[in-house]
């Protein structure tokens, strides 16, 4: 085992705790909790088994494992963004839902 594959251990294994104390804490849905643990889960499996990516990425039709994971990464990482920009635009609304309501409020007054 190299020092790569020590630090994604000690990684993944910190991410995974911290992942359990948020959904102790009730700050993620059992979706999220899903997700996440399979996320880092996942990180683990490529430790151990480097030569799964390499061999799912030649069922896929992809040349190598990594940009397999690369792909994987970065559609991951868009669909996050997505959900981001989302979550954005609801706080906007709520607080432009709320500052007209103080504006009334202080308008009658």
């Amino acid at each position: 085992m190299n020092v790569l594959q020590i630090i994604a251990i000690v990684f993944a294994l910190f991410a995974i705790s911290r992942v359990i104390l948020r959904m102790r804490d009730k700050k993620l849905t059992p979706g999220e909790f899903f997700f996440w643990t399979l996320i880092w889960l996942g990180l683990l499996g490529v430790v151990f088994f480097p030569s799964l990516t390499s061999r799912l990425a030649n069922l896929i039709g992809i040349g190598r494992g990594i940009d397999l994971i690369i792909y994987g990464s970065i559609a991951i990482l868009f669909y996050l963004l997505f959900r981001i920009y989302v979550k954005i635009e609801e706080i906007e609304q709520e607080i432009t839902k709320v500052v007209r309501e103080i504006s009334i409020i202080k308008k009658k007054k």
